[in-house]
């Protein structure tokens, strides 16, 4: 899951080598993908009225089904 945010957050971006990703596990067994990216590509990251980061969230959620699990992306600023 980590691998699919980072492939479609590095091709959003003009600086793909700032782009920086973790994963972590939570007590329930979901895991949360924190994102973070420069700030002058925040605004490619998170997209018209949040549009992209919604469509990123939808593609994971999809991904983690698949998958039977739970997962949630975070977008740091």
């Amino acid at each position: 899951m980590k691998e699919l945010i980072e492939f479609i957050a590095k091709s959003l971006v003009e600086n793909p080598d700032a782009v920086t990703i973790s994963e972590e596990l939570d007590e329930d067994g979901s895991t949360l993908i924190k994102l973070a990216a420069a700030q002058e590509d925040m605004g490619r990251i998170i997209g018209k009225q949040g549009r992209t980061a919604k469509a990123m969230r939808t593609l994971l959620n999809a991904k983690a089904t698949r998958e039977s699990k739970r997962a949630s992306l975070q977008i740091m600023e």
